[in-house]
């Protein structure tokens, strides 16, 4: 069920054809996986970067803090440079910054030169974090205008996307490719595939009333009107859903194996096989996920998937059995899988500050995966790790009580002449 109603949307002859709008929704689908293979290819070469520099653990960090700097200042950025070209052009650039980027790194690690990499990574977290937001934008206009839930499916395609990468990357670290071409490798083909996708994206404004399209005129403040959806009830309620979906897929990404290791006393080969486990299953979520938003909508689907991932973490906790642990982690990647794409296309409801909105959702979503894992890490120390995810299930608790605020603004009403989504046959 997609929110917002559809009108004749303006392209050329004043309709997207059938042809456009799926042109348009495989293009977010190769951004969207992009961005997967790109971030997993650098993550799959970080120890061998780490060799190459003979780096401490501090060191390191302090790289992964260049990421984190360029991510978040990307995302200060993002609604203004959005606002001023648009989602489209916004890609172009960044594309091209997240993956020169990615070149910069693999420079970095011939020499080695430890500022190159630093700055490689600055560059590819600006980048890809200004994406993530004109990508998801874009992606929500894209389910607006077809009239169908895809924001998951996009999402999914970025999961598929890091698997790819972490694919590709071990099959290189066995081969023994230097990360620069190896690096250099995916930078040219995601480039290219780019290159292709990024033609078929239409405007954002499509799928928008013309009554919308007057208020966001008359409404446009500026980067002032950008920077007061800050105080939104309903953005930052947005916001606490995506924060504690956010902190239940980054936590199972980097304590889940180490927990199962540590707390339950698996083999290390078992708990990578667990967290295994934990990535199909939010990738079926995020499949099947589609089905029930378009049938029950998304208060109902979120408040079912939050309850479905407090039941999977609570026996992942509690229970002190494989069996448990297995089950509970299945609960855990379907409940956790639709926390994130639905708070993005909710963000991007309403057309007044889409693009403030959800750089803001964004923003609260970013600080999960970046300050959760070490915050946990300091509790783990002290409770053990599995106890320390506690925390997370408090976060998917207030996520329920939130859900309501990502109600759909409209049901779709396609206007005379075209299909459900507002897309006209194909030749007309």
């Amino acid at each position: 069920m997609v929110s917002s109603a559809t009108t004749a949307d303006t392209v050329a002859n004043g309709r997207l054809t059938r042809q456009q709008g799926r042109q348009w929704t495989m293009a977010i689908f190769v951004i969207f996986f992009i961005c997967g293979i790109s971030i997993a290819s650098w993550l799959a070469r970080i120890p061998a970067v780490r060799d190459s520099l003979g780096a401490s653990t501090f060191k390191m960090g302090m790289l992964i803090v260049g990421l984190s700097v360029g991510s978040m200042i990307g995302l200060a950025l993002s609604s203004h440079v959005i606002a001023r070209i648009g989602a489209k052009r916004t890609m172009y650039i960044v594309l091209t910054v997240m993956l020169a980027g990615l070149v910069v790194v693999g420079l970095g690690s011939i020499a080695p030169s430890y500022p190159l990499i630093l700055l490689g990574l600055l560059m590819f977290g600006l980048g890809t974090s200004t994406n993530d937001v004109a990508m998801n934008l874009s992606g929500a206009a894209n389910e607006r205008v077809m009239g169908r839930t895809l924001m998951p499916l996009f999402h999914a395609l970025f999961s598929l996307g890091t698997v790819a990468g972490a694919g590709l990357g071990a099959l290189a670290e066995r081969a023994h490719v230097p990360v620069v071409w190896h690096l250099i490798a995916i930078a040219v083909v995601a480039m290219v595939a780019a290159l292709w996708a990024l033609p078929q994206v239409q405007p954002e404004s499509l799928g928008v009333s013309d009554e919308e399209a007057a208020q966001d005129e008359v409404q446009d403040g500026g980067w002032r009107q950008r920077l007061a959806v800050w105080k939104q009830p309903g953005t930052l309620l947005i916001g606490l859903i995506v924060l504690g979906m956010a902190f239940a897929e980054g936590s199972a990404g980097d304590w889940l194996a180490l927990g199962m290791v540590d707390d339950r006393g698996t083999s290390k080969a078992t708990g990578a096989l667990i967290y295994a486990v934990f990535v199909a299953a939010m990738t079926v979520g995020r499949v099947a996920g589609v089905f029930a938003l378009d049938r029950f909508g998304r208060v109902p689907v979120l408040r079912a998937t939050a309850v479905t991932a407090l039941l999977g973490l609570a026996l992942v906790i509690f229970v002190p059995f494989i069996w448990a642990a297995v089950i509970g982690t299945v609960l855990w990647g379907l409940g956790a899988s639709l926390g994130f794409p639905v708070g993005m296309s909710a963000a991007a409801d309403d057309p007044r500050n889409a693009a403030a909105r959800v750089s803001a959702v964004a923003t609260i979503g970013y600080l999960a995966f970046l300050v959760g894992p070490p915050g946990l890490g300091l509790l783990g120390e002290h409770v053990g790790l599995l106890n320390a995810l506690i925390v997370v299930m408090v976060l998917i608790a207030a996520a329920v009580f939130a859900a309501p605020a990502a109600r759909e603004r409209h049901r779709v009403v396609a206007p005379a002449g075209t299909d459900r989504a507002g897309v006209a046959p194909t030749g007309r």
